[in-house]
């Protein structure tokens, strides 16, 4: 028994682990500080994302630098080391080609900039707010408070829509009136509500679109401009408006409508209601 021990009781050995282990308390204190150092001193020359993988690169690097000093302390031959780490970064490059795209795609993505940290971006049907843009995925926290992982290759083939790019949006109302209204009576009432909405931008201005003759309605689209903060509650009071301003100024918004024809004429099909008296059994037309 104490000769299995005797050796782990050698001062040398006992004098080496301990210079090990301050070799790797001393690098994880110092590459904790020097990785937000270079957060702070690069806070307004870089973007949020550039800034993460920067923190994360030195953070790491040290780390590693740090760690192979120790393990020489304690005796390793860094060469076999090298040697092993080689045959299997080989091995794990093989069984991992999906990581490896992934990998490229991301270098594309931060050197394209697409979209930034605390941008709102929609991609396929997942819309939300960009968390991080890492090398492997780019991950988003959606408006019902879900954490989403892309992997970055998905986001490279993917159509990607950056909603907070610009300062302005535009929102398009779509909304449908009855055949037999004014259209031009419906394009004051529309303007009018515009004007007087003060979330509505004077430029640019309003745009009145004529869309189509629908099945049951005239179709038009009504397209105002906010700024990107007050979109969602623009586009809200805009429709709750268009309701309450149609009601007063009478103009219908109609339901879907069918006309019934039998056979070869063009009279309408007859059409009658029948509903049964309370205890019989005989209907009683109407």
């Amino acid at each position: 028994m104490n000769d299995w021990i005797d050796p782990f009781l050698n001062p040398d050995k006992i004098l080496a682990a301990s210079r090990a282990l301050i070799l790797v308390v001393v690098g994880l204190l110092l590459a904790r500080i020097a990785s937000r150092v270079v957060a702070r001193v690069t806070e307004t020359r870089l973007a949020a994302q550039q800034i993460l993988l920067l923190r994360r690169f030195l953070y790491y690097a040290l780390v590693a630098l740090f760690l192979v000093a120790a393990l020489h302390q304690l005796g390793f031959n860094l060469g076999v080391l090298l040697g092993a780490a080689g045959v299997l970064s080989v091995a794990i490059g093989f069984a991992s080609q999906t990581s490896a795209s992934n990998l490229v795609a991301g270098l594309f993505l931060i050197g394209e900039k697409p979209f930034a940290i605390g941008d709102v971006i929609q991609i396929g049907g997942t819309t939300g707010e960009v968390l991080a843009i890492d090398l492997l995925s780019v991950k988003l926290r959606t408006f019902d408070n879900k954490f989403v992982r892309i992997p970055n290759e998905s986001v490279i083939k993917s159509e990607v829509a950056t909603l907070t790019k610009y300062p302005i949006r535009r929102a398009d109302l779509q909304i449908g009136v009855a055949y037999r209204e004014d259209i031009e009576k419906v394009r004051d009432v529309l303007m009018e509500l515009a004007d007087r909405n003060l979330l509505c931008l004077d430029e640019p201005k309003p745009l009145f679109i004529f869309s189509d003759f629908g099945e049951s309605s005239i179709n038009i689209q009504f397209s105002v401009w906010a700024t990107r903060e007050n979109f969602l509650e623009l586009k809200n009071t805009m429709q709750i408006g268009m309701k309450k301003a149609f009601d007063d100024a009478g103009i219908e918004i109609p339901f879907p409508q069918r006309t019934l024809h039998a056979g070869g004429s063009v009279r309408s099909f007859p059409v009658s209601v029948v509903e049964r008296l309370v205890g019989s059994d005989e209907p009683e037309l109407k």
